[in-house]
């Protein structure tokens, strides 16, 4: 189904540029049959694999970043109150800010290479991943702790059988939530002070050359990468969190 509706989905988005493109008549829209086939050739031997290899490694290193540092914190502030109480106020501020801006003070601390990307991705993602486990973690009921504790379970127990598997699936939602996310500040860190990664591609090579193709093939590329996250997230939480699926 999900597939079936991918398909349809994008049958549409053909049709609908292409009736755009038909509609406005000019380069700055080109027909979705020319971006197909500068895209398959860009991704080729062009230099449009090469920034798509890039960027898909950033933003695979920061959500894993993200992940064991968010997970285990949530935990730890899920199941701990005192600590919770402590550090609330500071989530509470730092949460809803906008940490893009914090791009320029990454730059400087970790320079203009993968570093500086990686974190500023990792950074906006460990919040959003913290606040889900720290919530799913103090919500779990006090009947499932009493019945592992009656068998004699330690902290360590209570954390293998009863925490992790009671976050693991917001764990997974809120991965699947901040790919969006992810991928746009990729885009964004990649456009400033670089040469490489498909924000690179996007804004200060193709668009710089006024190259209306090759744009639109980078943002085909792009939307494809978090496709492929997106999926691939999907595929983890099956095999992950099977109990999840079962009718």
């Amino acid at each position: 189904m999900k597939w079936r509706s991918l398909l349809l989905g994008s049958l549409l988005l053909l049709l609908l540029w292409q009736l755009l493109s038909w509609a406005i008549n000019r380069p700055i829209v080109p027909p979705p049959l020319d971006i197909l086939q500068t895209f398959v050739r860009e991704m080729r031997g062009g230099e449009l694999q090469t920034h798509f290899w890039v960027s898909s490694r950033r933003v695979i290193l920061a959500i894993l970043l993200a992940l064991v540092t968010g997970v285990p914190a949530g935990l730890a502030l899920g199941q701990f109150r005192r600590l919770d109480r402590l550090l609330a106020p500071l989530i509470y501020v730092t949460y809803p800010a906008p940490k893009i801006v914090f791009l320029p003070i990454f730059i400087l601390l970790f320079g203009l290479g993968d570093l500086s990307k990686v974190l500023i991705i990792a950074f906006v993602l460990f919040f959003q991943i913290l606040v889900v486990v720290r919530d799913e973690a103090a919500n779990v009921r006090p009947e499932q702790l009493a019945s592992v504790r009656s068998l004699g379970a330690g902290r360590l127990a209570l954390l293998r059988f009863v925490y992790m598997p009671a976050t693991l699936p917001a764990v997974l939602t809120a991965v699947r939530v901040s790919i969006g996310t992810a991928v746009a500040v990729l885009f964004f860190a990649e456009s400033i002070a670089t040469r490489t990664g498909l924000g690179y591609y996007i804004i200060n090579d193709a668009f710089a050359r006024v190259a209306y193709k090759e744009v639109y093939a980078g943002v085909l590329a792009m939307s494809l990468l978090g496709l492929a996250l997106y999926f691939l997230t999907d595929w983890a939480e099956r095999r992950l969190a099977p109990w999840m699926f079962v009718e």
